[in-house]
């Protein structure tokens, strides 16, 4: 059963110059016990897309279009007393940064409890014992003693496992995970990544993973979101993803990833170019500027997502790739 179903999602920026468009027409889904990741470079959309449904989106950055709708209500029309209610309870979000999530003055166990009275109406006391088991549950010793703690006290590791208790304290229907690892060591990433998962299968709850790094994510998720310039280019389950990549975006992310057969001294290869600005894209593809397959049609519209062949779980946008298996 679908819980989370995104349609013809936009976005703009208001410059002074006028408004220029960050996410073009997205469509994303998620259903129940789904893990979905959200993959690309910086600046495509992914935490954008995911902000605008509990109503997060930076000053300046607003939903212009499209529907998102969330156990049957579509978020982008409740208002923000509503949408209050939807975050927390219905949608928990995981920050990318801890230590700037984290407000550095309140003791850990005290901003959880803060969510429990707010979203559960549980009493002080009530919450604050449950903060401690939603410490324990994520896997930090001592959390009595941890609940005390400042956030400056805690490492990386444990800051984050912080964040995502604070995500699980309203037992939410999905949770956002906005680049949970981006500032920490390998062996940590791998433990929040195992950590995600566990939590997922436990409390059956879906989960939207967003990340650049399509290593990290080819045992969490169960379907993989390829974004460029505010588009979805790729769609489909994670081993197609891995087995079959289909997007010249996709095939290029995946072939500058580093591999143990690689020689030791050679050059990992690279997408030319940058993504385009905002209110900068090209005409058709946005990604043609920047492809080895690009040809004149490319420039004539932006190619929609299409089924690949009989299997419709797996869509790519690529007038090229298409063409050629027509």
């Amino acid at each position: 059963m679908t819980l989370l179903e995104i349609k013809g999602l936009t976005i703009d920026i208001d410059r002074e110059t006028g408004p220029a468009r960050v996410v073009d027409g997205i469509d994303l889904s998620v259903t129940e016990g789904e893990s979905l990741g959200i993959v690309g470079e910086s600046g495509c959309g992914k935490s954008l897309t995911m902000m605008s449904l509990v109503g997060l989106l930076p000053n300046r950055i607003r939903t212009t279009g499209g529907e998102a709708r969330f156990d049957g209500r579509d978020l982008l029309k409740l208002s923000a007393k509503e949408l209050r209610k939807v975050r927390g309870s219905g949608i928990g979000f995981i920050f990318q940064d801890p230590m700037t999530s984290l407000n550095p003055v309140i003791r850990v166990g005290d901003q959880i409890a803060e969510a429990l009275v707010y979203q559960k109406g549980m009493t002080k006391d009530a919450a604050r014992a449950k903060a401690v088991e939603l410490l324990s549950l994520v896997g930090i010793p001592a959390p009595e003693e941890r609940a005390n703690a400042w956030p400056h006290e805690l490492s990386g590791g444990m800051r984050q496992r912080v964040m995502i208790a604070m995500g699980l304290a309203g037992n939410p229907k999905l949770l956002i995970a906005d680049e949970p690892t981006t500032a920490l060591d390998v062996t940590i990433q791998a433990q929040i990544v195992d950590l995600v998962r566990e939590l997922k299968d436990r409390l059956k709850m879906s989960v939207v993973w967003i990340t650049h790094d399509l290593a990290l994510i080819a045992g969490l998720a169960d379907r993989i979101a390829v974004l460029y310039a505010g588009t979805v280019v790729e769609d489909a389950p994670a081993e197609a993803i891995f087995d079959r990549p289909t997007h010249p975006y996709t095939r290029a992310l995946l072939g500058s990833l580093p591999t143990l057969a690689g020689a030791a001294m050679e050059r990992l290869p690279s997408i030319p170019g940058t993504p385009p600005e905002p209110g900068r894209r090209p005409p058709g593809c946005p990604f043609a500027p920047r492809c080895a397959l690009a040809r004149a049609e490319c420039n004539a519209a932006v190619p929609k997502l299409q089924p690949v062949g009989n299997d419709t779980r797996h869509r790519v946008a690529c007038t090229v790739v298409l063409g050629e298996m027509a």
